[in-house]
């Protein structure tokens, strides 16, 4: 991770090098089954994606920071954790109660890049889209 200055010389947000990836990934209808936090019984069984344990794992072996970012409910906290340890992924963090809804747009001050999971982790290629982006 390298520190940055702003114009004035000051420290900002450290970043890390381009060939690392900071990766958010969904759980709920991306890793496995879709599961509403109305049924959290159902947390503890649900089927891992096809690939998906081996794209994340390698990519956290790769030295990418894996950091899932779901939905369910601070009171699901125990019940994920204990899913994927049993499920053998690696990860650096869990966050909890995402907000749902889906339409997603993030706004920040580091480079974004979304990805859509349609229904096969793979590894990632590049393609040009249009984005939006703030008026100059």
């Amino acid at each position: 991770m390298k520190i940055n200055k702003d114009l004035n010389g000051n420290d900002v947000s450290p970043v890390f090098e381009d060939d690392t990836k900071n990766y958010l990934i969904d759980i709920d209808g991306t890793i496995c089954d879709d599961i509403p936090n109305e049924q959290p019984e159902r947390m503890a069984t649900a089927n891992v994606y096809d690939d998906a344990l081996e794209t994340l794992n390698r990519w956290y072996d790769q030295g990418h920071i894996i950091t899932f970012f779901t939905s369910r409910l601070e009171m699901h906290r125990k019940v994920t954790e204990e899913w994927l340890e049993e499920n053998g992924f690696k990860y650096h963090g869990l966050l909890m109660n995402k907000p749902r809804g889906g339409n997603y747009h993030w706004v920040d001050n580091h480079i974004v890049r979304a990805t859509r999971f349609s229904g096969k982790f793979t590894d990632l290629v590049e393609e040009e889209v249009k984005i939006q982006v703030f008026q100059k």
